[in-house]
């Protein structure tokens, strides 16, 4: 079967895609910092700028036609260099599993790119010892994103921006939901009820990843 040029992502798409989320992530630098003041290391949002430039100055020596798992594995290396603390491993395994569902291919639609995003989850999940749902970390954002993606690939009336869209939603939701949530993962989990009324930073930027995805698709292919 044909997939429609719309309804899929190419190496080039991912490669410009990785280029946009490091300007979302500058342009929210300060948020993300200030959201991580309030329950950890107040470093978040430098931390994500730096792993994103040097996987961008990276991504600058690699052919934007090459596979989409070489790709993401470059970014995924760069994230485990360069972001510190322990987001580094956590973010670098979201990228390097979603590179090995990619290995070889040039094109994602969206039950590749559920698939994806399902091996990046539970690398998150492994590196933050079975991290779950509710715990007030960037899982919170994913897992619901990921939920949302897995209904819309078995559905084939729904189109690959309507899929994002529906992810994109969902992410927020679940990033908004940690507001009230205590910490049980991470540095915030110190803080105990203190770390009630404040959202999770890495629920944040993993939503604005996810954002990053739908507003490029919408703007390219919707």
């Amino acid at each position: 079967m044909v997939i429609p040029t719309g309804e899929v992502l190419t190496s080039e798409d991912i490669y410009n895609i990785i280029f946009r989320i490091l300007d979302v992530i500058k342009e929210n630098e300060k948020y993300l910092t200030d959201l991580d003041a309030a329950i950890g290391d107040a470093d978040h949002g430098i931390n994500m700028v730096r792993g994103f430039s040097l996987a961008t100055e990276r991504l600058k020596d690699l052919n934007p036609s090459s596979d989409v798992g070489t790709i993401l594995n470059t970014v995924a290396m760069a994230l485990l260099e360069t972001v510190g603390g322990a987001a580094g491993p956590l973010y670098g395994m979201w990228f390097m599993n979603m590179s090995q569902k990619a290995m070889g291919k040039n094109e994602v639609d969206k039950k590749l790119l559920a698939e994806m995003l399902e091996a990046g989850l539970k690398g998150v999940q492994d590196i933050g010892g079975g991290t779950q749902p509710g715990e007030k970390t960037m899982v919170d954002a994913i897992y619901p994103a990921l939920e949302e993606l897995k209904k819309a690939a078995e559905d084939e009336s729904v189109s690959l921006v309507e899929a994002l869209k529906r992810a994109t939603e969902a992410a927020e939701k679940g990033m908004k939901a940690t507001i009230p949530m205590i910490a049980k993962r991470g540095r915030a989990s110190y803080l105990g009820e203190r770390s009630r009324g404040h959202q999770d930073p890495g629920a944040t930027s993993s939503y604005l990843i996810i954002k990053t995805f739908y507003e490029y698709v919408k703007e390219k292919k919707g």
